[in-house]
């Protein structure tokens, strides 16, 4: 199978919501001074469909860069300070940054505002990672695939 097939197939799945797996995104800004960011803005899952877990890693590139994480009315982090130090355009990983974590509600807008009340600009760096719970996606049939839906299994009959 060519590569170009097996990324069409990929990408046919993803629509119809086969795949279950773990959903990836990464940002980085340069934040000026006073200003505002929410990297999530028109980003797919940005408004999820599903019930799930989210990670956000997130590392700035000097102190005073605040920041607030929330899924619809549920605060995941209160807006407090970033973790500093770091190299701008490098995406933060597990082994140097503490994941905020939380549980992203289906139907509910994620968002991860940053605001910069310092005078200088700071550059943040994040990725957050999205993974549904098993249930089903809006408008997926039960035996028409979705996050962990399928053909139920029926009891055994009593002998």
């Amino acid at each position: 199978m060519e590569f170009s097939t097996i990324v069409e197939v990929l990408l046919l799945a993803l629509a119809v919501g086969i795949l279950s797996g773990p959903v990836e995104f990464p940002w980085s800004a340069a934040i000026l001074a006073g200003a505002t960011f929410n990297p999530l803005e028109d980003w797919e899952y940005e408004t999820p469909d599903v019930d799930g877990a989210v990670e956000v890693l997130e590392r700035a590139t000097a102190v005073g860069l605040v920041s607030a994480v929330k899924s619809g009315g549920d605060t995941i982090k209160q807006e407090g300070p970033v973790q500093a130090g770091g190299t701008a355009g490098t995406t933060p990983a597990r082994l140097n940054t503490e994941p905020i974590t939380g549980i992203a509600r289906s139907a509910q807008k994620m968002r991860v505002a940053y605001r910069n009340p310092t005078g200088g600009t700071i550059t943040v760096d994040g990725k957050i990672i999205f993974t549904p719970r098993s249930g089903l996606r809006a408008g997926v049939s039960r035996g028409g695939g979705g996050f962990g839906g399928g053909a139920r299994r029926r009891r055994p009959r009593r002998r």
